[in-house]
């Protein structure tokens, strides 16, 4: 029997302060997220973020929630059961790297319907060392736990496959209307992190326009994939180089961050463009990154800079081609696997 992790990123059970603190401590402690020494990462999250963090975001939270529950988790559930639904021949769960359900309680499950073949599938289309790294690493982790050996695949970024990206130009394409100008607003990183896949030091952030240059030096790294969805998305909808941009959000803390962020970009747009649309494809699943900072932060930051009209174009959710293509994704990494130890 086959079966499926599908890995995202986690959410709170419910949009409380005491909740939203538990959710954040899980994750910003991972050293795979704030990678400083352990004492001062500590002395950060525990002395200064949990302190103001969780309640300033914790009514950011409800205004976002649905009935079934935090949407990211209710979209990752769909996509699941939208996999059941096509892969008869396989079983699917989710398991969240921060919150419930939890990797380990995914893996039980798997392991109870009599799983000998897992494929691990962050649902990442941009390899990164705080997102796909730290949720395979949590998989082994409680694998090694459970003392459970099946045979082990993974799917591995895909930026730039069809699959993924035919959707996403579809979804898109609707809100193209003439005069439209596409921002893609991915979630941000330390440039540290970026850096360290550079395994040569000689390509990340030496070389003019690095990051859209294929190289051994950029294979695995997070804003080179940035760049290729976005090369494929423009060649798909044929986009002229006036038509978009690319931005980053979320920046967390004074350390250097990719740039321009999405809020310098938005601000420089409203002057130029009457009709902004922003899409985020770090993201398959609708969360409080797109509901609320883009939706409902960005939005307010475009109209008070006298920007006129904007969309937030959705994630590809539960939408039938996505699901489509994440079956062709997962069935080629079965059929085509990367044989992990």
């Amino acid at each position: 029997m086959n079966g499926i992790l599908l890995m995202n990123i986690g959410t709170p059970d419910e949009p409380s302060v005491r909740s939203v603190r538990k959710y954040l401590r899980q994750f910003l402690l991972d050293p795979d997220v704030i990678d400083i020494p352990a004492p001062l990462r500590h002395l950060l999250v525990r002395g200064i973020i949990l302190r103001v963090r969780p309640r300033k975001i914790a009514p950011s939270y409800s205004s976002i929630w649905m009935k079934e529950g935090s949407p990211l988790r209710v979209y990752s559930e769909r996509m699941a059961e939208g996999l059941r639904m096509r892969m008869a021949d396989a079983e699917c769960e989710v398991g969240m790297r921060y919150g419930n359900p939890s990797i380990r309680d995914a893996l039980e499950k798997l392991r109870s319907k009599g799983v000998e073949k897992l494929l691990l599938a962050p649902l990442f289309p941009h390899h990164a060392q705080a997102t796909t790294e730290s949720s395979l690493k949590e998989a082994f982790r409680q694998l090694n736990k459970m003392g459970w050996q099946p045979d082990i695949f993974q799917l591995t970024h895909f930026e730039d496959d069809p699959s993924f990206i035919d959707p996403l130009s579809e979804s898109i394409r609707p809100h193209m209307g003439e005069g439209a100008h596409l921002l893609f607003s991915y979630h941000g990183l330390p440039v540290s992190h970026v850096k360290r896949t550079d395994k040569t030091r000689s390509h990340c952030q030496v070389k003019n326009s690095c990051c859209s240059i294929k190289s051994s030096a950029n294979s695995m790294c997070y804003a080179h994939h940035c760049n290729m969805t976005t090369m494929a998305v423009v060649e798909k909808l044929g986009l002229s180089d006036s038509d978009w941009s690319i931005s980053y959000q979320s920046k967390l803390g004074p350390t250097k961050w990719l740039t321009p962020s999405t809020l310098s970009m938005v601000e420089e747009l409203a002057k130029k463009v009457d009709n902004l649309v922003i899409v985020s494809p770090a993201f398959v699943a609708d969360g409080l990154e797109t509901l609320e900072e883009l939706d409902i932060e960005v939005r307010n930051h475009f109209i008070e800079n006298g920007g006129k009209e904007m969309t937030v174009v959705s994630c590809l959710n539960d939408d039938p081609s996505w699901l489509d293509g994440l079956e062709n994704l997962i069935r080629n990494a079965f059929l085509n696997p990367m044989i992990l130890d």
